[in-house]
């Protein structure tokens, strides 16, 4: 029977109670089994508290560019429909400019592409999510491609319309037939229904974070910012204004369908990809820069990554800005899973939890070893 793990509870209760997050659900793997799992805290607090519960749907944020679009990705590279060093301008005609005509789908998966960290698109495209790709596209590039890592959501957004494109269906319908409908996944979407709001944890009440980021670089205020408490809606203004569903957010699960996700990029375990090209999220594509990046995942060589000291270098794994975080490891066949609502029901600016990520990776890695 699985349990939960008391120094894990008990750490992630203590946070809690500093008011950091107001819940968690953790989830640590191995060989395909879940050996440890918990749920704290309420999954909402305001306007009227909500229980947690193990199966409590969260906002997976960023999670949604290893989990989907780089998942995608690799199948695409499997079936040749993809290459790595293929030019995203042959793919997006948006690109074929004198600066961006050489950048590469894989520079766009190891954030290494140039492309700035992240612009309002819902102000720079006029309110017209058509226009996203073109106003990617005409941003300037901070450094040549290549010879850096900067973490982009741009660069993601770009990688999931060029998905669209190259298949002709939205990102949401492509995610379910390939990916959703064959592991059998039942809480794990794009763009929630209503009625599943109270099993879903809460975040932020209206987007100030990035309302404030939009007027510090200058882009202007966006006439259609929400206000309301974002719950059961993506929480990324981008992702919302581009229908819910775009490579760099929107996904939602729970931690036990994560646990399936993230069991593709094992090659023991995946049934979605071959098990020979699992080797492309463990490889090293970033030598040299500031972080080691592979296809999609930042690599745990990375200096004070969040998978914490004790994993292997080429173990891998992700953050998301609600509060999410799933770190692997491939020679264990280990899975860490920590899914928080950190932007719920508190005052800017949010707390920074890559201490607590690397806390609970760290103690989850010990307790794992425990067992044995």
């Amino acid at each position: 029977m699985v349990t939960r793990n008391d120094q894990l509870t008990a750490l992630l209760e203590e946070h809690i109670k500093a008011g950091e997050f107001p819940s968690a659900v953790y989830l640590v793997g191995e060989q395909g089994e879940i050996v440890y799992e918990d749920a704290l805290g309420h999954a909402a607090i305001e306007p009227y508290r909500v229980e947690n519960k193990i199966d409590t749907i969260y906002d997976l944020a960023s999670l949604t560019k290893p989990l989907i679009t780089s998942l995608l990705c690799a199948r695409r590279i499997e079936l040749g429909e993809l290459t790595l060093d293929s030019s995203v301008s042959h793919y997006l005609p948006e690109f074929d400019r004198t600066d961006k005509q050489m950048i590469t789908i894989r520079e766009l998966l190891t954030h290494t592409s140039g492309l700035p960290a992240w612009r309002p698109l819902y102000v720079l495209t006029d309110d017209q999510p058509d226009r996203a790709a073109g106003a990617i596209a005409s941003l300037d590039l901070e450094y040549k491609p290549g010879t850096r890592v900067v973490y982009s959501d741009l660069g993601f957004i770009a990688l999931g319309i060029l998905l669209e494109r190259l298949m002709h269906q939205h990102l949401a319908d492509m995610a379910q037939r390939e990916i959703f409908e064959p592991l059998k996944l039942r809480q794990t979407f794009f763009n929630p229904e209503l009625a599943l709001q109270t099993g879903i944890a809460a975040c932020e009440t209206g987007n100030a974070y990035e309302a404030g980021m939009s007027k510090q670089m200058g882009a202007g205020e966006y006439a259609k910012s929400r206000q309301r408490l974002i719950w059961g809606e993506v929480h990324d203004g981008n992702a919302y204004f581009l229908g819910g569903a775009a490579g760099h957010a929107g996904l939602f699960s729970t931690a036990r369908e994560t646990f399936l996700l993230a069991q593709q990029f094992l090659r023991e375990s995946t049934t979605l990809l071959a098990p020979e090209t699992c080797a492309l999220f463990r490889e090293n594509m970033t030598p040299g820069l500031e972080e080691a990046r592979s296809i999609g995942w930042q690599l745990a060589a990375t200096k004070d990554s969040t998978g914490g000291a004790d994993l292997p270098g080429d173990g891998f794994g992700h953050n998301g800005f609600t509060g999410t975080c799933v770190w692997i490891d491939p020679h264990a066949r280990r899975i860490f899973i920590l899914l928080t609502n950190r932007t719920h029901a508190h005052a800017l600016p949010f707390p920074n939890i890559n201490a607590v990520r690397r806390e609970f990776n760290t103690k989850a890695i010990k307790a794992a070893d425990e067992r044995r």
